[in-house]
């Protein structure tokens, strides 16, 4: 691929099977491109901005940072983030929020749904039809498990999904990579390493999980075990399902 390495190539080649399976991207789309400033949201923004260059569609992608009153002292600055948008010549917006309460406090779900809400209200204002979020292939196993141990419900993340009776689409196009991949290309183009570190990332159910699925991947290494997971969604054999609810 053009200007790409080895690592970009795979990502490139990965994000183009999921726009095509999901129909992710149509002509005349205006995307906003979710960006936290993690490795996870880089990539997709720099990838995103290149596949634009060539791909046989034309689409528009605006990069969109929310600020909030709840960070860690290892949260970015705008300068930071306004450096790296400019070096990749893509438009970008910044939206301030509160989350916290008089007490100074939070949680993670109110933090995470006005933080979701702002990029919703932003799409509105300038016109996006689409909000790409930085999930991948890791994500979307590891909260199908979550939801399936902790919640009793089997439900992830899906690739593509209408909101506001389709007014305004979520894609994921990472849904096909793997972390350890972005983790690469992220090292190959002087991606910081934090940026943005979310307070509550320390997630105990989640790490449990990830750790997991990692110790079953190094005692089956012939088996992509995330794929299994993933793939598992699509491949509900119903004629074995017909359990009642207790």
């Amino acid at each position: 691929m053009r200007n790409l390495s080895r690592t970009g190539a795979r990502i490139n080649s990965k994000i183009g099977k999921a726009i095509n399976d999901y129909g992710l991207i149509k002509e005349g789309d205006n995307i906003l491109v979710a960006v936290s400033g993690g490795k996870d949201s880089m990539t997709m923004l720099k990838l995103l901005n290149a596949i634009r260059g060539w791909a046989p569609v034309k689409f528009d992608i605006c990069a969109a940072h929310i600020n909030t009153d709840f960070h860690c002292g290892e949260c970015v600055h705008e300068s930071c983030l306004t450096d790296l948008f400019k070096k990749m010549n893509v438009d970008y917006r910044f939206k301030d929020i509160k989350v916290l309460d008089e007490k100074g406090k939070t949680t993670c779900f109110w933090c995470s749904w006005n933080r979701r809400k702002a990029l919703f209200e932003l799409a509105d204002e300038l016109g996006c039809n689409k909000v790409a979020l930085g999930h991948h292939k890791d994500d979307i196993a590891e909260t199908m498990l979550i939801n399936l141990l902790y919640n009793g419900e089997i439900s992830a993340m899906n690739p593509r999904q209408e909101m506001f009776g389709g007014k305004i689409t979520i894609i994921r196009p990472l849904s096909y990579v793997d972390e350890k991949t972005i983790i690469k290309f992220a090292g190959e183009n002087g991606f910081p390493e934090q940026l943005c570190k979310c307070p509550f990332g320390s997630d105990s159910r989640r790490k449990y999980i990830k750790s997991f699925i990692l110790e079953t991947e190094k005692e089956t290494p012939r088996l992509d075990i995330k794929t299994n997971i993933f793939k598992s969604l699509s491949r509900v054999k119903k004629e074995y399902i017909d359990l009642k609810e207790e």
